[in-house]
């Protein structure tokens, strides 16, 4: 009862306090009263947000808290299921792996027994291909040798001819020459007879004209000298008349008769001497003149029997040469051509030897199933095959089928490329296949991991191994970058669980 007294006598006190300020006061202090209100109502309301939010943390770490200790309870069922699953899979794996572990230890022992008698086919497969690789070489090597006998003998045969012509034209040429020799010999006994025969002729006519001269002034001589004897009487009559009249005139006249006479006798003789020359010069003309027209014509004609012998001569010499240069460029030609075929041949011979040394390193690395049946199955049927066939027998008729007709030996090699050529095809297909398969095994076994780890990154996201009403958040195409899945794996086996299966008991 004391208090609501109290409290009575507060309101009566505070009335009366009312009662006593003016009414300014009263309005000044309800205001103030209302502001102690408000503060007091504000700051309850800060207390009871504050309140709120203290417990909402402490609600939210029970929360976390409780879902981490149910989410490792929850991983640890899970482990122990998941643990039970994986020895019962180990198991049968292990059962698995040593069937399979059997079965491959047959396998292998027929695979080394097959290996053994491929190895046996192989080594006399390789005897007779060396055989026949020596039989190749001693028939080419004879078929060197027996071009180098066709071009030894032909070399022979063209020096014979050779030789035997150059003898033949070297000794036509002699021949030639002397022949020339004994015209031009035949000439000059020819000229010098003529010549002897002009002089000896000449000299005949010379003495017949002069016996001839000689007997006409012998008969003038006797005719005058008879007429002079008369003369001579008459003159000595009118002589000694007129050295009678004129001794002196006489002496005179006699010297210069006497110089008449000697003067008249030598003008004659070198008129005659005049003539005969003349004659003989006329006669010897025409003859020198005969002798020249005969000399031209035989120089002549033995000029061009010359110039043909010489234009016959270079002729043949020219036709030596060019037989010469084509010996020689035949030779040349040939001993090139032989070189070049010896290249060839060393090339072909060191290209074989490549293809034999691949063969063999190729040969390692075939299939037990590629040494038995190295050429696959032909997939055609009879009649297509037998169409094959036909076309195949067929002349081909454009270039490319002329090509391809000449290397028809080249099919079995080509039926092995392509069968490796498909193998690897299946191969780079299988590979693509099996790195699908991993990129999504390295999918799974991230979720796995995400699963299995518990850190602030994996709680945020959905859990895979959450299970609810039957469904999973598992993302099947959740990229794969995280660094435990994309580094190699390592399987690491406790001490205690070698010492435990391994060591007894």
């Amino acid at each position: 009862m004391a208090p609501k007294k109290k409290k009575g006598g507060k309101k009566s006190g505070k009335k009366g306090k009312l009662a006593k300020m003016t009414e300014e006061e009263r309005v000044l202090y309800l205001e103030q009263k209302l502001l102690a209100e408000e503060e007091m109502k504000k700051k309850k309301e800060d207390m009871l947000t504050q309140f709120l939010k203290d417990k909402l943390a402490k609600e939210e770490r029970n929360a976390r808290f409780n879902s981490n200790k149910l989410n490792n309870q929850w991983r640890t069922i899970m482990r122990t299921a998941k643990s039970k699953e994986l020895k019962r899979d180990i198991e049968i794996l292990s059962q698995t792996f040593e069937r399979v572990v059997d079965r491959k230890d047959s396998v292998i022992k027929s695979l080394a027994k097959d290996l053994s008698e491929a190895e046996e086919q192989y080594s006399m497969a390789l005897r007779s291909h060396l055989q026949n690789v020596d039989s190749l070489i001693d028939l080419q090597r004879q078929r060197l040798d027996i071009l180098q006998k066709e071009y030894t003998e032909e070399l022979d045969i063209l020096k014979n001819e050779f030789d035997s012509e150059r003898a033949l034209i070297i000794e036509q040429f002699k021949r030639e020459m002397n022949d020339l020799q004994d015209i031009m010999f035949a000439m000059d006994q020819n000229f010098s007879e003529r010549e002897n025969e002009a002089r000896q002729e000449f000299q005949s006519l010379r003495d017949e004209i002069k016996n001839k001269n000689l007997e006409e002034k012998h008969a003038l001589r006797i005719q005058l000298e008879g007429q002079v004897e008369d003369l001579w009487k008459q003159f000595q009559v009118a002589l000694n008349n007129y050295k009678e009249t004129t001794e002196e005139r006489k002496q005179a006249f006699e010297n210069l008769k006497a110089k008449d006479e000697k003067s008249a006798k030598e003008i004659e003789t070198q008129m005659r001497k005049l003539q005969r020359i003349s004659d003989t010069m006329a006669m010897l003309k025409g003859k020198m003149a005969q002798n020249a027209r005969e000399s031209e014509e035989r120089n002549r004609q033995l000029r061009e029997e010359k110039e043909f012998i010489s234009v016959h001569f270079q002729e043949l010499k020219r036709q030596m040469n060019e037989f010469r240069g084509n010996e020689r460029a035949r030779l040349t030609k040939l001993t090139l051509q032989s070189n070049a075929a010896i290249k060839e041949l060393q090339r072909k011979r060191e290209k074989g030897e490549r293809i034999l040394k691949l063969t063999e390193q190729c040969r390692k690395l075939e299939t037990e199933e590629e040494k038995v049946l190295p050429f696959y199955a032909s997939s055609l049927t009879a009649e297509e095959d037998d169409d094959v066939n036909l076309a195949v027998q067929e002349p081909p008729s454009e270039p490319l089928a002329e090509v391809m007709h000449d290397y028809t030996a080249l099919e079995n090699f080509w039926k092995r490329y392509n069968k490796v050529l498909l193998d690897r095809v299946a191969l780079d297909k299988e590979k693509n296949m099996l790195v699908q398969e991993n990129q999504q095994l390295r999918t799974v076994l991230k979720q796995y991991l995400d699963g299995i780890s518990v850190n602030d990154e994996i709680l945020s996201h959905h859990n895979p191994l959450f299970v609810v009403n039957e469904k999973t958040n598992v993302q099947l195409s959740v990229p794969v970058v995280d660094p435990r899945v994309l580094r190699p794996t390592q399987t690491v086996v406790e001490a205690a669980h070698v010492v435990k299966h391994i060591l007894p008991s």
